[in-house]
């Protein structure tokens, strides 16, 4: 089904100036290129010989940088820790319309950061610095308060759980009862940890694996991916479910319409990365402005369908969402 331009265009003049919170866990991607010429005399490892490298939000700074392409205000709540890699965070989330000061600062965690190198075109390692703790005590409560402030003024709220420690069950709660009750769109990109505590939100997006994880039991053919997705709304209490299948674009389910079957919208696959942040992004926008969760899933697929187009992770652009307008 197409969505015209004017829908998107309205989408777009709807959601200026609208605010957008984001809670869950940041992180830093940083990426090292260079080559390798030689062997290290130290251990049978190749050395690299470092040409470049570049710093980006990645996990819930990765969607905030597809709302801001839309022209979105977005706030982050979540952690950092009181480290460099924080205060660089901190820094790239601070550029307009992003606002970073939701984020606390943890003493005693470090600051998510994944550490990318490539050789050539060829990613060699990755090196990962990280906590997985849940936040708990008086770090749960800071980031209580921030969440309660940001909702205040907020006219969405984003969950985007990584498994990193901020999304605990309080958090959880907080912010899917604070959302309710000023009536806004409330949308989770879940792990597996804590699945079924969000209970009660507008729309919840799991990807296929999460969902059979979810459930407990492999979905072998698409009538199974419906029952799938019909007990996941049932058993959390959600307005829809999306759940995302790759390649085979994504299946919405609500209570009241037949499961609707969405095929992606990419003509060449480059690269997936981030295409997850980009769809609650983007679905998050297209339920602000007031379309349909049918409609806003189309939205949803159609800027999927181009940044997984892209090589490497970009985000979404007023620019492309309306060129795949009315295809």
């Amino acid at each position: 089904m197409p969505l015209p331009i004017e829908t998107i265009e309205q989408v777009l003049q709807t959601v200026d100036g609208k605010r957008i919170a984001v809670i869950g866990d940041f992180m830093l991607d940083r990426y090292v290129w260079g080559a390798v010429k030689r062997i290290s005399p130290e251990a049978p490892v190749p050395v690299v010989e470092v040409r470049e490298d570049s710093e980006r939000p990645g996990g819930a700074g990765n969607v905030m940088l597809n709302l801001a392409s839309l022209g979105i205000t977005c706030e982050a709540i979540g952690l950092v820790g009181e480290d460099i890699y924080g205060g660089t965070l901190k820094k790239l989330l601070s550029v307009k319309p992003m606002v970073s000061r939701g984020l606390a600062v943890a003493k005693d965690r470090p600051t998510t950061a994944k550490t990318r190198i490539f050789a050539e075109d060829q990613q060699v390692v990755r090196v990962d610095r990280e906590s997985t703790e849940p936040a708990s005590g008086d770090l749960e409560a800071e980031v209580l308060k921030r969440v309660r402030q940001a909702l205040e003024k907020a006219d969405a709220v984003i969950l985007q759980d990584y498994n990193k420690g901020v999304l605990t069950p309080a958090v959880i709660h907080t912010a899917i009862d604070l959302a309710r009750e000023k009536k806004i769109p409330l949308a989770v990109d879940p792990k597996r940890e804590n699945f079924f505590a969000y209970t009660g939100a507008t729309v919840i997006k799991p990807n296929l694996r999460e969902a059979e994880f979810a459930l407990g039991r492999r979905f072998g053919n698409e009538k199974e991916i419906e029952r799938g997705g019909k007990d996941l709304l049932v058993r959390l209490e959600a307005d829809m479910v999306l759940i995302t299948r790759g390649a085979q674009g994504m299946s919405l389910f609500t209570h009241h319409d037949a499961p609707y079957h969405i095929p992606t919208r990419a003509q060449a696959i480059a690269d997936v990365s981030g295409a997850g942040d980009t769809v609650i992004a983007t679905m998050t926008t297209g339920l602000m402005a007031g379309l349909s969760g049918t409609d806003a899933a189309l939205l949803a697929t159609k800027a999927a369908g181009y940044v997984v187009s892209q090589v490497g992770v970009v985000p979404i652009t007023k620019e492309a969402l309306l060129a795949a307008g009315g295809d």
